[in-house]
């Protein structure tokens, strides 16, 4: 798979035909083991109107079932169509609920996902609080879905990444050198993955950004 690298006005692949530009889906933000902190992109784009953050229960000992029956919860009780943007085991838990639960009602439902640096959970050295998500699924996402890679990122290797986006058939989104794409890789409220997101979404890309810049 060649990576998809973002650079400022580049157009991204073509959104999916069930795409709404007058009525932009609601964001849930699905962190990763151990919630995402006050300074995580996730936490700054949770202010955004539109944007909200999913409860998925247990951070720091998650469980599969549970993340994922919260997952489902959450999307049916959010009112019209949503994007999934998710970070780390977050990444996990949708693509485990895609393969518990997804059926064909939901094809207008979800518009998308974008899914942020999924760790390696079949590493032999995975963290613990991982491994109730092995082995990795291996289906094919029903939605259009783009899943955003780190080079250097120590949860995953790049080429590990490059598998789970083909499994998903994901569109991959090359990062470059950026860490796990977390607090401490310095993103601030990371204009780019805003404009990834409402490639998806619907939202006005430099609306989102200029609410965002204060953000930062």
């Amino acid at each position: 798979m060649q990576p998809f690298r973002f650079q400022a006005g580049a157009v991204l692949p073509t959104p999916p035909t069930f795409w709404y530009p007058e009525e932009p889906a609601s964001v849930l933000l699905l962190p990763g083991l151990n919630n995402s902190g006050p300074g995580h992109w996730q936490s700054r784009w949770e202010r955004l109107p539109g944007f909200s953050r999913v409860d998925l229960g247990d951070w720091e000992k998650p469980r599969l079932h549970h993340w994922v029956e919260r997952l489902d919860q959450a999307i049916g009780d959010t009112t019209g169509p949503v994007v999934l943007a998710a970070h780390s085991l977050g990444c996990l838990a949708v693509a485990w609920w895609s393969a518990l639960k997804w059926h064909d009602r939901l094809e207008h439902k979800v518009r998308g996902a974008v899914l942020v640096a999924p760790p390696d959970v079949d590493a032999v050295d995975a963290h613990a609080g991982l491994r109730d998500f092995r082995p990795a699924p291996r289906l094919r996402l029903p939605f259009t879905s783009l899943l955003v890679a780190s080079r250097d990122d120590h949860y995953a290797s790049f080429r590990r990444s490059a598998e789970l986006a083909r499994a998903w058939s994901c569109t991959l989104v090359d990062a470059g050198e950026a860490g796990h794409l977390n607090a401490d890789s310095g993103l601030g409220a990371w204009p780019t993955g805003l404009r990834l997101v409402s490639e998806l979404s619907g939202h006005d890309a430099p609306a989102l950004m200029a609410q965002a810049t204060p953000l930062a």
